[in-house]
C-alpha cells in the first residue's frame, strides 16, 4: 500500500505525560505503514514521556520549539491528560497556531482541542472532542457537534478513543492515502467494521472488545435482576414506578450488548450467565424496607456509572463504544431520578429527627 502521489507526506504527531495510549499509538502506527515521515515532537527532547496506561514510554524526535511548521503536511493531537500539559508550553501552541495559519492539516481527538483552545483556533468552527470539554469548546467559539467525526476545512476533530479508525482514516484520506490498495473504509460508513482496521493500527483486539462487552453484560445482568427483585418488595409507590421504568431499559442495554457479542461471533461468558443468579441469592438475603431499597437500586446505578464510564474510553470499537456510551447516559439519568427520591425521603425524617 502506498500514497497515491509521489510526494512522502510528514506528519507531526504531539506528545506529552499521560496521553491516552491507543489515540497516539493509532494514528502512528497507521501513518507508519502508509509510507509518511512520521515526527514525534514534545516540548523536552531528552526526557521520555509515557502514556497513561504506560503502553506508550518514549522519547521525542524533535521538540516544538525547533520544529518549523511550514515543513510538515499534517499536525495530530491525541488526548488523554497530555493536551492539558502541551497548551503550557508556548512553543507548541505557536507551532500549531502557524500549522493552522498555514493551512496544514490539524487533527485533534479526545481532549486534543483544548490546545486548540489554547491557540484560539476553533472560533466559529464545527467541531466536537471529549464530552467533558464540551462546555469548553463551545465557550471557545465553535459549535460542537457530538458525532465520531468531524471536518472543517483543514480542522479534524473525534471525540473518543472509540473514534480512531474514523479519525485515522480521515487523515490518511486526506494526505493522499487511498485506492484500491489501501482498502480504506469510507469514514461515514457506519456498518465498516471499523474495529479490525483499528486492531490492525494497534488498537483493541477481538478479545479486548469481547471482554469489554462481557463486563458489561455482567453489570447489566445483575443489576436488572437485582431492580425486579427490589420492585416487588417496595412498597412506596413513587420509587416502585420508578424502578419499572428503568427494568426495560436495563433489558434493553442487554440486548445490544447480546446482539454485539453475536455480531463479533461471541456467546455471553460463564460470569455473565451466572450474574442474575448472583443478584437473586443477594437480593433474597437482604430486608425488604422501602428506603434500603431505594438505597440499594441506588447504589447499583452508581456502581454502573463508574464501571461503564471506564469501558466508554477503553476500547478503539466504534460500535461496542456507541452501545456502552448509551448505557452510561441511561445510568445518569437514574442515578439523578433515585438520588432526587432518596433526598425526598431521608430529608424529613432527618429534621423530624432533630426536633424531637
Amino acid at each position: 500500500m502506498a500514497l497515491n502521489n509521489s510526494a512522502r507526506k510528514k506528519v507531526a504527531i504531539l506528545l506529552e505525560n499521560y496521553v491516552e495510549d491507543s489515540e497516539f499509538q493509532v494514528p502512528y502506527n497507521a501513518l507508519k505503514q502508509a509510507g509518511m515521515e512520521v515526527v514525534v515532537l514534545g516540548s523536552r527532547r531528552h526526557e521520555k514521556y509515557h502514556g497513561k496506561h504506560n503502553k506508550v514510554s518514549l522519547q521525542p524526535d524533535a521538540t516544538t520549539t525547533e520544529a518549523v511548521a511550514s515543513e510538515f503536511d499534517a499536525v495530530i493531537i491525541p488526548g488523554g491528560m497530555a493536551p492539558d500539559q502541551m497548551r503550557r508550553h508556548p512553543s507548541t501552541v505557536r507551532f500549531v497556531q502557524e500549522a493552522s495559519q498555514q493551512g496544514k492539516l490539524v487533527a485533534a481527538i479526545c481532549h486534543g482541542p483544548q490546545l486548540l483552545i489554547e491557540g484560539d483556533l476553533l472560533k466559529g468552527k464545527q467541531a466536537t472532542g471529549f464530552i467533558a470539554i464540551r462546555k469548553d469548546i463551545i465557550n471557545a467559539g465553535a459549535n460542537y457537534i457530538d458525532e465520531p467525526l468531524v471536518v472543517d476545512g483543514n480542522l479534524i476533530t473525534s471525540r473518543q478513543p472509540g473514534d480512531l479508525a474514523i479519525f485515522t482514516t480521515a487523515v490518511l484520506s486526506r494526505l493522499g492515502y487511498g485506492g484500491k490498495e489501501a482498502a480504506l473504509p469510507d469514514e461515514k460508513d457506519q456498518t465498516a467494521e471499523w474495529w479490525k482496521l483499528a486492531d490492525a493500527w494497534g488498537g483493541s483486539t477481538k478479545s479486548d472488545i469481547v471482554k469489554a462487552l462481557n463486563t458489561a453484560l455482567v453489570g447489566e445482568r445483575y443489576a436488572l435482576e437485582a431492580l425486579e427483585e427490589y420492585s416487588e418488595k417496595e412498597s412506596d409507590a413513587e420509587i416502585k414506578s420508578v424502578f419499572q421504568q428503568m427494568i426495560p431499559v436495563r433489558q434493553s442495554h442487554i440486548q445490544k450488548l447480546e446482539k454485539r457479542l453475536q455480531e463479533l461471533g461471541e456467546k455471553p461468558s460463564l460470569a455473565a450467565n451466572l450474574a442474575d443468579k448472583y443478584a437473586k441469592v443477594k437480593a433474597n438475603l437482604t430486608g425488604s424496607d422501602d428506603i434500603y431499597q431505594l438505597r440499594s437500586a441506588l447504589d447499583d446505578v452508581q456502581t454502573g456509572v463508574g464501571e461503564i464510564g471506564k469501558l466508554c474510553a477503553a476500547l478503539t470499537d466504534p460500535v461496542s463504544t456507541s452501545i456502552f456510551t448509551e448505557i452510561h447516559k441511561d445510568l445518569l439519568t437514574y442515578e439523578q431520578r433515585l438520588g432526587e427520591l432518596y433526598r425526598m425521603r431521608v430529608a424529613p425524617a432527618k429534621e423530624k429527627a432533630a426536633t424531637a
